[in-house]
């Protein structure tokens, strides 16, 4: 970005208008006007910017989001914003008249010469507002589109405005910068030596494939990735994907990659030559040239079954004509003649006499509607208003409405029976009607596919990491409390999927519905075992992934968020897939499971899975992971054809670790994925410490009283599952700050002290006092509050989920080798077996791989 001197030289340099400045500088220093959102077909998200330092909005992953990466990347634009302005544009209503309607274009652009609002709209979008809006949006054959009241508007203020399509994205280069940018971000370490062996075979051989050069030097893909993102190698990144190796040339710069396709060129003349004069010489012989269009389409429509009947009447007739002998004794020469006869008159009609022996059994019999247009169109009407409707009525009660609006047209025809009246409702079924009696959300089930014809982006990534899917659901079992044993109900788990290669990279149990802290874990656990990140994380609609939170943790590790349409589950299909894998697979072989729930009235006493539950949550988990990372990771995917780990390794493999974008697990990550304030940082008050969630926190250590830090601003973190505690980051190490109550709030959950501020609240508004709670009286209340129904739940939950961050926190931190693997196996399993009551195992040695310890029955 430009600071303020460099900014005040540009607008200088090119002479902008007062005007214009005025806006640039509003734009500058404002947030987006408006929140992108999606009318349900369209997927939103937002993009972590290097170049801008924050995070853009875009509002359509095929559009925007390639738009803002051609932003990035063009050393032209200097600075862009998303959602900068409201235009207000005078246009003409369908009425005629003329109105006023406000605008807000998809980017502002400031480039090196310009400066000028850009916006980016499918070519088929573009095409169908032409058609309800012709002033607005024109193409010109010249230019291409444009928006004549917007443009004038924008001129007006002394800027451009550019009105741009998909059709302008290279889909390929698109890829290759996916591909590349890990690489261009952070710096690639790669061995000099390797690197000059690398270029001189590269040079040696012009327009060696990737895979070739591979094969031959032995090299790692991360090497050659790293010298094509730096230039040392060249390669044309809008020609093929990198994903394709052995369709990518190589050369040591541009110049010898335009020799060496000049040569391909002048080849491809010479053989193109070749080939015209032989052809030139030869007689064109075109089969459908001289046969006529009914006949050709009289032979498309023809069943397999006429087909192959014209077939054997054709041989037979030839085969007689030819003389020879013939098996035709069950079919008389009279026939044949009648054959031979129509296919005479076939070849002299259509110039092939083929055509004449296929029956034409499309054509025969009477197909016309035996009622009349009228008495259609009233059954129709009927059908509409009354059974089309989210009443839901039955066929019989609407036929009953039917016959008696019949008798009220006094109509001479013949009352349509019921079986005409449902083979119309038959007829109509199917989306629209769907979406009329039980809503849209019913109705999604038989929309259309959306087909890609272009060629645009892999919907599931070209590699490991390009893509994943987070989504929560609630598990189909029953759980208890492993020190009461009173039932907690049904847990909800938490995933993080793998898009291209189906592996589950995280999972997390807890009580708690859905909410950052459960993102919050569910992204640690994937940092402990791989050390990564996923690049773009897809997600659903709920308010957990819209928060500050969320989006500014994935900003800071460079991650992009897309968030799929509302109640559209297609978009979200490999991780609602495995939702139900998960659920057949494991949850469903468990004691205590809910499926007989879905039939309520089969439920009774004793097989209520409130009374047959035994399993904590603890112990869930801990076999959870097991079936996860172990059973379903080696297991084969019908999909891909190989287990999720084959192709996650073969995929590693193909595009390259990437070790530049590892992240270390240790404290000072666990304390940066905390939460934080509103503003993200908290005053140092005198004597009083750091004030966060209405609570005041004092460092362990300290810190605060010096003089340099007291009235400043520091950043601060506060631990979810423990309002005892917080961090403060001063002279630039993270602090442990304890609450000046810390003895009431050490392992109290967020979650647990807003239920009781609320239970204290409504007390004290019973009893007509002030309803402004001290950090003191919620300390008290929380130790008298042990015997409130809602907060004893809650703490037994809690209480739940500190046994499963034992597990995740006792976890090896990198499953990289097999033998690694296995050790980690063994130690989630040895915390299985630690955590099982004695009084619930009924046999001394079991195999926790496949066996449930409570029911001695298999798992999966």
């Amino acid at each position: 970005m430009l600071n303020a001197q460099e900014f005040d030289n540009w607008c200088h340099r090119l002479k902008i208008s007062g005007q214009a400045r005025s806006v640039i500088e509003q734009i500058r220093s404002s947030e987006p006007v408006r929140r992108v959102r999606s009318n349900g077909i369209n997927v939103v998200g937002s993009y972590s910017s290097m170049k801008m330092g924050r995070t853009i909005q875009f509002e359509s992953h095929k559009v925007e989001l390639p738009a803002s990466e051609e932003y990035e990347q063009d050393n032209d634009v200097l600075e862009y914003y998303d959602q900068p302005y409201r235009l207000c544009l005078k246009v003409k209503a369908k009425n005629g008249r003329t109105v006023t309607v406000t605008h807000v274009p998809d980017f502002f652009v400031i480039r090196k010469s310009s400066a000028g609002f850009e916006e980016w709209k499918s070519s088929v979008r573009l095409e169908k507002l032409a058609t309800k809006q012709p002033e607005r949006y024109v193409f010109s054959i010249d230019v291409g589109w444009l928006s004549p009241p917007v443009a004038e508007v924008v001129e007006e203020l002394g800027l451009y405005y550019r009105l741009r399509t998909d059709k302008e994205i290279n889909w390929v280069k698109y890829r290759n910068r996916q591909f590349l940018k890990a690489y261009t971000i952070k710096t690639y370490q790669i061995n000099v030596e390797v690197g000059n062996r690398i270029r001189e075979q590269v040079a040696l051989t012009p327009g060696i494939t990737y895979s070739d050069l591979i094969q031959t030097l032995t090299a790692t893909s991360d090497e050659v990735n790293a010298l094509i993102a730096n230039g040392e190698i060249y390669t044309d990144l809008s020609v093929a994907s990198l994903t394709e190796p052995e369709r990518v040339h190589l050369f040591v710069n541009q110049a010898a990659a335009d020799a060496y396709n000049h040569w391909l060129l002048e080849q491809k003349i010479t053989e193109e030559n070749s080939l015209f004069a032989a052809i030139s010489n030869q007689k064109s012989t075109n089969f459908t040239s001289s046969i006529h269009p009914e006949a050709i389409e009289r032979y498309l429509k023809a069943s397999p079954c006429d087909l192959a009947q014209a077939n054997h009447r054709y041989q037979i007739i030839t085969q007689q004509a030819a003389g020879k002998p013939t098996d035709n004794a069950t079919i008389s020469e009279r026939t044949i003649r009648y054959w031979k006869a129509k296919f005479i008159l076939a070849q002299k009609k259509y110039n092939w006499g083929y055509i004449g022996l296929l029956d034409n059994h499309a054509s025969k019999g009477n197909r016309k509607p035996k009622i009349s247009q009228h008495t259609q169109d009233f059954i129709d009407k009927i059908i509409a208003d009354h059974y089309e409707t989210l009443k839901q009525k039955g066929r019989m009660a609407v036929y009953g409405v039917l016959k008696h609006e019949w008798e009220k047209t006094k109509n001479p025809e013949e009352l349509p029976s019921y079986v005409t009246f449902c083979n119309r409702i038959k007829q109509r079924s199917g989306y629209e009607q769907t979406k009329k009696r039980l809503g849209s959300r019913a109705a999604y089930q038989q929309s259309a596919f959306y087909w890609e014809l272009d060629l645009t982006t892999p919907p599931h990534g070209d590699r490991p990491w390009e893509i994943a899917h987070i989504d929560h659901t609630q598990v189909d079992v029953e759980l208890v409390c492993s020190r009461t044993g009173r039932n907690l109900g049904r847990p909800w788990a938490t995933l993080l999927m793998d898009a291209y290669s189906r592996r589950i990279l995280a999972v997390y149990l807890t009580f708690d519905e859905p909410s950052y802290r459960s993102i919050m874990m569910v992204l640690r656990i994937c940092v402990q075992r791989y050390s990564r990140l996923p690049e773009t994380i897809v997600v659903d609609g709920g308010a957990e992934f819209s928060s500050i939170y969320f989006e500014t943790l994935l900003a800071a590790f460079g991650c992009t968020k897309k968030q799929r349409p509302p109640a559209k589950a297609r978009f979200g299909s490999v991780i609602e897939r495995l939702f139900g894998t998960t659920n057949t697979e494991f949850f469903h072989n468990l004691q205590g499971n809910t499926q007989i729930t879905k039939q309520v009235r089969l439920v009774t006493k004793s097989n209520n899975p409130k009374k047959q539950a035994v399993w904590t949550l603890d112990e869930l988990y801990a076999f959870f992971c097991i079936y996860s990372y172990e059973f379903y990771d080696n297991k084969e995917h019908p999909t891909l054809g190989k287990s999720p780990h084959q192709a996650f390794t073969e995929g590693i493999e193909k595009s390259g670790q990437r070790k530049m974008q590892e992240i270390i697990y240790d404290e000072n990550f666990k304390i940066f994925t905390l939460p934080s304030t509103p503003k993200g940082t908290a005053k140092v008050q005198p004597s009083r410490g750091i004030k966060i969630n209405y609570l005041y926190y004092w460092s362990i250590d300290d810190s605060f009283i010096q003089p340099e830090i007291e009235g400043t601003d520091v950043p601060v973190r506060y631990d979810p599952f423990d309002m005892g505690t917080a961090y403060a980051y001063v002279k630039g190490q993270w602090i442990r700050c304890i609450s000046q109550y810390y003895k009431s709030f050490q392992n109290r959950s967020e979650r647990e002290v807003k239920l009781a501020t609320v239970e204290l609240r409504r007390t004290r508004q019973k009893s007509s006092k002030r309803i402004n709670l001290t950090a003191k009286e919620r300390a008290a209340y929380l130790e008298e509050a042990e015997a409130k129904e809602a907060i004893l739940e809650q703490r037994l939950h809690d209480l739940a989920s500190q046994d499963v961050r034992s597990i995740i926190e006792s976890r090896i931190t990198q499953p990289t080798g097999e033998d690694q693997k296995r050790n980690q196996s063994q130690k989630v399993k040895k915390v299985a077996k630690s955590n099982l009551k004695s009084e619930k195992s009924l046999e001394p040695k079991i195999d926790f791989n496949t066996i449930n310890p409570y029911t001695n029955e298999e798992l999966w």
